[in-house]
């Protein structure tokens, strides 16, 4: 894709703010994502021939930045995005792709699969309860919430659930706590049920596709009831700024105007 050149579309800029996330086929190469999954596989001890050997329902692996990983998370098309989603000049080139939760067809209970957002920053005073980590209603530490397949992801292979729209109800709870933001414990005290009335669709995708997502967006993870293992990265978009609220219209980026249409 040329330099310059618009990654998205005016109608899937408006649906972004609208519904909290856009998708994107072909983001990345199959190539890139064959080379990732045989890193990964490497990583997990299983055997990919062998189910036999899939013995947890799902497996965490941390931190790539191996070649294949860096290249997909910094193809142009998707670096567009950023810029048309964010604002050219306020995030930071992806180093990695942070936690890969590898899921397995599994009939047991993963552990994790409730309703959340990310939360963003905080996790320096408790680094071990993640319930204690923070969001805030500038979204301090994140600019987009991302979701890279690696994998072929249909309905019955764990694939991430979102609820549409939520990022709204979020901003609208975050809003009073000011700067300080809110845990994710106190977020989720009521399983966030501001956003049960919203629609539900599933990450699905062929291996390149990613989702972008408003930071504040609600999401979960579920059970893999498929037959082939689910490889999918989640890292944030670090912001090279803080988000701002009181920008002038024409320089307001849609992750920003989301938050101000949320709040009037």
């Amino acid at each position: 894709m040329p330099v310059n050149t618009p990654a998205l579309s005016a109608a899937q800029l408006d649906a972004f703010i609208t519904d909290g996330f856009v998708r994107i086929d072909n983001a990345f190469s199959a190539d890139l994502a064959a080379e990732g999954r045989a890193i990964l596989w490497a990583d997990t001890g299983c055997d990919p021939d062998d189910p036999k050997t899939w013995t947890k329902p799902v497996i965490r692996l941390g931190n790539y930045s191996q070649a294949p990983f860096v290249a997909a998370a910094n193809t142009p098309v998707l670096r567009a995005a950023f810029d048309q989603l964010v604002g050219a000049g306020r995030w930071l080139p992806q180093g990695n792709l942070g936690t890969f939760p590898v899921r397995f067809p599994s009939p047991e209970d993963p552990g994790d699969a409730g309703w959340h957002i990310d939360v963003s920053f905080g996790w320096e005073e408790n680094p071990s309860d993640f319930l204690s980590w923070r969001a805030n209603v500038s979204s301090r530490g994140r600019a987009l919430l991302m979701l890279f397949l690696f994998s072929e992801v249909g309905e019955q292979d764990a694939p991430t659930r979102i609820r549409v729209g939520s990022h709204l109800d979020i901003a609208r709870q975050l809003a009073p706590a000011g700067e300080a933001g809110l845990t994710l414990r106190e977020l989720a005290a009521d399983n966030f049920a501001a956003s049960a009335h919203r629609p539900e669709v599933l990450a699905t995708g062929s291996p390149g596709t990613v989702y972008l997502c408003h930071p504040f967006l609600v999401h979960a993870a579920q059970p893999h009831h498929g037959t082939e293992p689910r490889f999918m990265a989640q890292p944030p978009l670090l912001p090279r700024e803080p988000l701002r609220l009181d920008r002038a219209d024409s320089d307001t980026s849609p992750v920003e105007l989301a938050i101000r249409r949320a709040l009037a």
